[in-house]
């Protein structure tokens, strides 16, 4: 390989939230044990050398004042598209957004009401549940459901009497799919787009994921289903996730739609708090480059090792726990509900058996489903071979 995914690096007392901070549900790593970060959704390896050379040289000119993104921050988004998902856009079709949950917020405010119903998959990423809850929004959870091949599906005629039902016309689509990590087929977002239609739903598309895919998986992006898809489509992405620049935030929609993109921009503009930072827009362009490119292919075969490597030892090692393997994503969502009735245990003192001996996972609950834990695989795979030889030997 031509980057470093093997090498562990000390985060700890650098301002990493993964160390830092993280949740102890009521108790502490024991002695003798390192810290293992399997819970927050960034990674553990160092970033695309291209983004650091990308920030020093704008570093090296000794003036930061106002300014605003250049062509080559746009050519540098447009290039990525049309090479990573066959995505053809213009500059007039992107805005920069402060993160992905800010501009699902300035979305929400545009286009709905407070006590509005706004539909929604279950499991949920917890910070679509935060945005919603912050703005008075009513949510409504259409579940997802596992098939006989274990394979987490969507409930189309569910999530169509529902919108019937409460008058739904704003919905949020997580694609790849947090925290299940499905990636969606085509044939399963035009159904879902189809129901979306006859609903007459504003789509608020999270692709922020896209790049992180596993064992050869395909991302089909929302926009490109239809036209009808193209043009009530709201897409947000981000490189935060595929190079792990969360820190320095930065994301961007891709809009078709005149109409919306007004409407969010008038909301967004308004708060006075939608501005790039130099740095962030600099991290991009260095992480939309070729060097990017071939990082991110390397990343997704390092990705799909732990992966299957994970997926195999729970099934060999951890009976009465349950996971379906992810296509897209890094994080693995664990049903533990049969292990827990057999051994009579809650789900607190399962994750603090965890946390004892360092691996630093997160509970599952606050994504919408009981008895679950959500774990992180973004480490150099002498990592993940340790946290899972720990969780066989201590906690399982």
């Amino acid at each position: 390989m031509n980057y470093d995914f093997h090498s562990k690096m000390n985060r700890k007392g650098h301002d990493a939230l993964a160390l830092d901070s993280y949740p102890t549900y009521g108790t502490k790593v024991k002695e003798g044990f390192s810290e293992i970060p399997m819970w927050v959704a960034d990674m553990n390896f160092p970033t695309l050398p291209k983004i650091q050379e990308s920030i020093q040289s704008r570093l090296n000119q000794p003036h930061f004042g106002y300014f605003n993104p250049s062509k080559d921050y746009y050519k540098s988004i447009i290039d990525w598209q049309k090479n990573r998902n066959q995505v053809n856009c213009q500059i007039s079709n992107i805005h920069y957004e402060n993160g992905v949950l800010g501009c699902l917020s300035s979305a929400l405010q545009a286009l709905t009401s407070p006590g509005e119903a706004i539909l929604i998959h279950s499991p949920t990423y917890v910070g679509f549940t935060h945005v919603l809850h912050d703005l008075g929004r009513r949510i409504i959870h259409s579940p997802m459901y596992l098939d006989e091949n274990n394979i987490w599906r969507m409930d189309y005629e569910n999530m169509d009497a529902l919108c019937k039902k409460y008058h739904i016309h704003f919905a949020i689509f997580c694609s790849p799919h947090n925290p299940t990590g499905r990636v969606w087929e085509k044939e399963e977002i035009e159904k879902a787009m189809e129901v979306y239609k006859n609903n007459d739903c504003i789509v608020f598309s999270d692709e922020i994921w896209s790049d992180i895919l596993l064992n050869r998986h395909s991302h089909i992006p929302t926009q490109s289903i239809n036209e009808d898809a193209r043009n009530r489509t709201i897409a947000a992405y981000a490189p935060s996730k595929t190079f792990s620049l969360a820190g320095l935030v930065g994301s961007y929609h891709i809009i078709y739609n005149s109409s919306i993109m007004d409407k969010i921009l008038k909301v967004s503009n308004s708060t006075h708090y939608n501005s790039p930072n130099i740095l962030s827009v600099y991290a991009l362009m260095g992480a939309y480059s070729r060097e990017g490119e071939i990082w991110c292919d390397e990343l997704c075969q390092v990705l799909s090792k732990n992966v299957n490597y994970a997926i195999s030892f729970i099934q060999d090692n951890f009976k009465g726990i349950q996971v379906s393997k992810p296509q897209g994503t890094y994080m693995l969502y664990l049903d533990c509900s049969s292990y827990l009735n057999q051994h009579q245990m809650k789900l607190d003192a399962l994750l603090q058996k965890g946390i004892e001996v360092g691996v630093l996972w997160q509970d599952g609950r606050p994504f919408q489903k009981e008895d679950t834990i959500r774990m992180n695989l973004a480490l150099p795979f002498d990592c993940v071979q340790e946290a899972f030889d720990r969780l066989k030997q201590f906690v399982f």
